[in-house]
């Protein structure tokens, strides 16, 4: 963001207060600067994923002895491990849908500024060295203006210091919706559904971002790509998540 976006921005927000991207209620007390993304009323009422989770994609479990749910069980992922905010319960659900085609671009900002405050810790242990939001096949771009996913990862790296790079990974397919399909459809329709803009990928420990974690079938595909060329570890975070069994 230039100097000009920025004093634009903040001189929006002296205007107008911010809104929970949860309720879309005013939050109190947040002219001027967001002291803190979700309000009250919401940080009590949505469910934060805690332990026990899955080690490696990161959906809450029924048991603490469990290490893995039962998706990682019956395959194996292409990323290295995973982290989620929020599970997709109908609040969160209803949030990300405005995010994605009611134009809400700021909510996006907000669940940035969330997983920082939950993850940053986790995301610098990692030592990630470049952030890429999971891309939208360029049609599905130019229809909706935007990238959800390249908001979120923008305010993460913003916050953390760690460069974003929106156009090295691109969906080169134009993929049916995730969320039509089953499990074997899901892993089937991102097939070659990704690729790298360059043929080697000179930094490591990349992390995704995307606002929805399913089976993984996306991360999968897209840290497959990555993988072969070059990178050694891909980690992802993502807004919300369903539950493990």
């Amino acid at each position: 963001m230039n100097q000009l976006s920025r004093l634009w921005k903040e001189s929006l927000h002296l205007l107008y207060p911010l809104r929970c991207p949860i309720c879309d209620r005013t939050i109190p007390g947040s002219f001027g600067k967001w002291e803190y993304p979700i309000c009250p009323e919401c940080q009590r009422s949505i469910e934060y994923v805690g332990e026990p989770a899955c080690k490696k994609c990161g959906k809450p479990v029924t048991d603490q002895r469990t290490e893995f749910c039962g998706d990682c069980m019956r395959q194996t992922h292409g990323f290295t491990q995973g982290k989620a905010l929020w599970v997709y319960r109908d609040e969160v659900k209803q949030s990300v849908y405005r995010l994605k085609y009611a134009n809400r671009r700021e909510y996006g900002i907000a669940y940035g500024q969330e997983l920082v405050r939950v993850y940053g810790r986790w995301i610098r242990d990692r030592r990630i060295q470049m952030i890429l939001p999971v891309p939208l096949h360029r049609k599905r771009r130019r229809q909706r203006g935007y990238n959800q996913a390249g908001i979120i990862a923008e305010e993460i790296g913003r916050q953390m210091g760690i460069p974003v790079l929106g156009n090295l990974l691109v969906r080169c397919v134009d993929t049916r919706p995730q969320k039509e399909l089953n499990d074997k459809e899901r892993k089937n329709n991102l097939k070659n559904a990704f690729k790298i803009v360059q043929n080697n990928v000179q930094l490591k420990r990349i992390l995704l971002v995307d606002d929805i974690f399913t089976t993984g079938s996306t991360m999968d595909g897209a840290a497959e790509v990555l993988k072969e060329a070059g990178a050694s570890d891909v980690y992802f975070v993502s807004v919300s998540i369903g539950r493990g069994w």
